[in-house]
């Protein structure tokens, strides 16, 4: 068609070029950017993942599928808002609960497969619905809530055929949405193919799973009823982070290539500085010692091993999804509950709101952009509570001093930096220095690496996130120079605990 084109045509492109008036003097943004659904699931930052379901009963991580539904026989009703109560009690803002594995067995009665709770060992099981009563739980508790649906099915005999795809997975992921149509994640795992019952043919299933489950459609399918939905895993819109231990590389991006793959754990890890999709990391991680699902004799790690994992992925901009397995009653046990709690205390008395020194501090800027219309770039904007509000360099500088004073010294512990990443993900490095007298200034951080940001970075300034809260550093001044950018700076927090 271009060749086709009549050559005035080019020139009459070429004479009107227009030049559009920015009165707000806005930054332009650095791509790749993220969606708004991606934004909104960067804000959720810390959930709670519900391994449930046949596995719970045979001691297995992964069913073969050729499980008698019998099997699934809970002693009492499953209660998901237990489950959701601790996780809120942690200060997770929301979960995802498992409601079919790999095994194919569905915790609610589906049409698409007699392989459900319909057909359980005892009437607690027939009456379970997780995904009922789970995404209402989460509405009454003002959580937000998700469904791990696995794309590989070794029960369906139809699994690695065409029709699978469109007469059971798709038909499965329809009959969630009528549970609700505000669900923030779809987990997608990326396990798909290999052996398995298959409906009693067995035998080994192999698929490419791009090709497969039709991606792009499969995700313009699920966001037409679910605008809000992140597509984690086979949906390519949140990656993993590359391992299942709850770290996240101390350098961060959230843009990566599609070229890289779940072989290359350093680009997952790390991110890509040009990476050309915007697919920020999330971290899964047990709060558990066994398995994914409950096994008898688990123990739950201690709230000083979870508000580590806390650190290192939250920090370090990815989000994390601690997973937390209810027992053969259908509740998590007092042990997890208890410990859940002692991570939420923990969490606000570190890290609360209203812990934040950085509230209290006078704070100036070496350089600011110049005001807009009604838009203004102050560093005043990075301690006033508005997420919508940023400090920001003028075009063409990428380097910059932030400076905060206290009237009396303070103990310091934490920094959190965070970037407004609706306009890109942009610092490269950074410093952050303490001062009692503003003229002689000490390194803080130990040989943590002070490079990216994104949508959030917490520095302990002792340099250890395993064990963070010491006695910490009195100061009057605390000093963040930005060293490097990959465009102009720009903030839109600094909290100082």
């Amino acid at each position: 068609m271009l060749c086709l084109a009549p050559l005035a045509a080019f020139g009459q492109l070429s004479l009107n070029t227009q030049h559009l008036s920015n009165p707000e003097n806005e930054p332009l943004p650095v791509h790749p950017v993220p969606n708004e659904r991606q934004i909104m699931w960067n804000e959720t930052e810390f959930y709670a993942f519900f391994h449930y379901g046949m596995n719970t009963y045979t001691g297995r991580e992964w069913g073969n599928g050729d499980e008698p539904e019998s099997l699934f026989a809970p002693t009492q009703a499953p209660d998901p808002r237990q489950w959701l109560e601790a996780a809120k009690a942690a200060g997770m803002k929301g979960g995802i609960a498992v409601v079919k594995h790999h095994d194919g067995f569905c915790l609610w009665p589906t049409e698409t497969t007699t392989h459900n709770v319909t057909r359980s060992g005892n009437g607690f099981g027939r009456e379970t619905n997780i995904p009922r009563d789970f995404a209402k739980a989460a509405k009454e508790l003002g959580m937000k809530y998700g469904f791990y649906v696995s794309p590989w099915d070794r029960n369906s005999a139809f699994y690695g055929q065409d029709n699978y795809v469109t007469d059971v997975f798709l038909r499965q992921c329809a009959e969630l949405t009528k549970y609700g149509n505000d669900q923030f994640e779809m987990w997608f795992d990326g396990a798909n193919g290999g052996d398995g019952y298959y409906g009693g043919a067995g035998g080994t299933r192999s698929i490419d799973a791009s090709i497969y489950y039709d991606i792009p459609n499969l995700r313009d399918s699920v966001h037409r009823v679910l605008p809000d939905c992140v597509m984690w895993g086979v949906g390519g819109e949140a990656r993993w982070i590359g391992n299942e231990a709850g770290f996240a590389g101390e350098t961060n991006w959230s843009m990566i290539d599609y070229a890289s793959n779940d072989n290359d754990r350093n680009a997952l890890n790390s991110g890509m500085e040009n990476g050309w999709y915007w697919e920020p990391g999330e971290s899964d991680a047990k709060a558990t010692d066994a398995g994914w699902f409950w096994h008898e004799g688990e123990s739950v790690m201690s709230a000083e091993r979870l508000f580590q994992m806390y650190l290192e992925t939250v920090g370090r901009n990815a989000t994390l999804i601690l997973n937390c397995p209810p027992d053969k009653r259908g509740m998590l046990p007092t042990a997890t509950t208890n410990t859940l709690r002692q991570l939420g205390i923990m969490l606000n008395n570190r890290l609360g709101d209203d812990r934040n020194l950085a509230t209290q501090a006078t704070i100036e800027a070496n350089t600011t952009r110049s005001n807009g219309a009604t838009k203004t770039y102050a560093a005043s904007n990075l301690t006033d509570a508005d997420k919508n509000t940023y400090w920001a360099a003028p075009d063409g500088e990428k380097s910059a001093q932030i400076t905060l004073r206290w009237d009396s010294p303070k103990t310091l512990r934490y920094v959190m930096l965070q970037e407004p990443i609706r306009l890109g993900q942009r610092i490269k490095a950074f410093r952050i220095e303490t001062s009692t007298d503003g003229t002689n200034w000490t390194p803080r951080g130990g040989n943590i690496a002070q490079t990216t940001v994104g949508y959030k970075r917490i520095i302990p300034l002792n340099g250890s996130t395993s064990a963070s809260y010491s006695t910490g550093y009195s100061a009057q001044y605390l000093r963040i120079t930005i060293l490097d950018s990959r465009a102009c700076p720009l903030m839109n927090n600094i909290s100082v605990f």
